[in-house]
């Protein structure tokens, strides 16, 4: 199956992640690698209770990443397919200025 992310992380500015041809990750694997960058890049709970959902891990970890982290192509990599095998999508978009996640 065909996976790809797409992240917008200024307004009118998209990229296309296509994962054809790359392995894809276990759920677990993908969370743990979420948790990680959320942790490496110091991103902050979006919910007052602190709870971190899933989708806002892989929304602040977007967002903390910037363009910096997105033009590493590998990290871009690793990115997209733990955001597809985590939120068990094949097709992912982040919108870091409207701050959504949309499947």
């Amino acid at each position: 199956m065909q996976s790809e992310v797409f992240v917008t992380l200024t307004p009118g500015d998209e990229l296309r992640l296509d994962l054809q041809g790359s392995q894809p990750m276990e759920h677990e694997q993908a969370r743990r690698w979420l948790d990680d960058e959320f942790i490496r890049l110091e991103c902050e709970p979006l919910r007052p209770s602190g709870k971190v959902l899933l989708v806002d891990k892989v929304l602040t970890v977007a967002q903390a990443a910037g363009a910096r982290h997105f033009a590493d192509a590998q990290w871009a990599t690793q990115f997209a397919r733990a955001a597809v095998a985590a939120l068990s999508r094949p097709m992912v978009r982040v919108d870091v200025p409207a701050m959504a996640v949309s499947f």
